[in-house]
């Protein structure tokens, strides 16, 4: 019985001939993130911006946190988020700060005891209620921020060991074209971005490093194996032997990201939103940005001349 394949075991896709055409996309991408995120700005989320947690233990087995989301929708608080943690009857209320100053944030917090308190007969525990303040927010923010930078570094690190110094500098040029393109999605859309849009942004990273990993391996072992093949050839040719193992791992992601997107409710439709663009820039960017880069770094085989290996798709 013939085996199904999605795709051919011999494809013969010359990539690195749209290299131009894909260098131009991107930077248009980037420029477009530059300046909309600047002009339009971020729609931060309570964890960025400031409010009010509280967490609460509900009664019986399990929290019903759509009656709890319909009870709250109606006060209108703003922005209240809704999170599951520890046991199941524990939840986690974020509301968003409140106009005003302390009275205000106090008003906020007896309006949702009292509604909780009505809905629910008095059986809610309230274990924690604090207030986030602009200070925390941004401490929140820097932290988050730094998350990313450390782990591009740490990244730049790892591929440097593994391979040699060009890699590293594709893989990372390809990382930051896809940070960057993803933040400016949460700008265009205006998508909620807070602590697991930071997640959602690592993420990616992990994502498409494996991507780009994959292929660079494959780069290493055809340049040993083919001694005599012009670069440009060998890159393509190390891009199409991988391409059926590419397609398929994004594919059945996508799939997943797709079913959580329709299905999982407006709590996590940002995040998956963003995964799902991450997923389709993380694989495009492996094929025509980071793999590309390693003919203006000029990666060459052990004991070639660089003058050998300066060429261009």
């Amino acid at each position: 019985m013939r085996a199904f394949r999605l795709i051919p075991d011999d494809t013969r896709v010359r990539f690195l001939r749209f290299a131009t055409w894909a260098y131009a996309f991107s930077g248009a991408l980037v420029v477009l993130t530059l300046v909309l995120v600047p002009l339009k700005g971020l729609n931060f989320g309570i964890d960025f911006r400031g409010g009010i947690l509280m967490e609460v233990r509900m009664p019986g087995t399990a929290a019903d946190l759509g009656s709890m989301r319909a009870t709250l929708g109606q006060l209108g608080l703003g922005e209240v988020a809704l999170q599951e943690f520890g046991e199941p009857s524990d939840v986690l209320i974020r509301i968003e700060r409140q106009q005003g100053d302390e009275e205000a944030q106090q008003a906020a917090i007896a309006a949702v005891r009292s509604a909780l308190d009505q809905r629910f007969d008095g059986e809610i525990s309230y274990r924690r209620v604090e207030f986030v303040g602009p200070k925390v927010s941004g401490e929140l923010f820097w932290a988050g921020t730094q998350a990313v930078v450390y782990a591009l570094l740490a990244i730049l690190a790892y591929i440097w060991f593994r391979f040699e110094w060009q890699y590293a500098m594709g893989a990372i040029v390809a990382l930051a074209h896809d940070t960057i393109t993803t933040v400016g999605l949460f700008a265009l859309l205006g998508l909620e971005f807070n602590l697991a849009s930071v997640a959602a942004l690592l993420t990616i990273v992990g994502y498409s490093l494996n991507d780009t990993v994959v292929i660079y391996d494959r780069v290493r072992e055809n340049l040993r194996k083919y001694k005599a093949m012009p670069i440009t050839e060998l890159l393509d040719r190390s891009i199409n032997e991988t391409l059926a193992r590419t397609v398929m791992t994004s594919g059945t992601t996508l799939l997943a990201l797709l079913a959580l997107a329709i299905f999982g409710g407006p709590v996590i439709r940002g995040f998956t939103i963003a995964m799902i663009w991450g997923v389709l820039i993380g694989t495009y960017s492996t094929v025509y940005v980071a793999t590309p880069m390693l003919l203006h770094f000029h990666l060459r085989r052990a004991g070639e001349p660089a003058a050998a290996a300066a060429e261009t798709p």
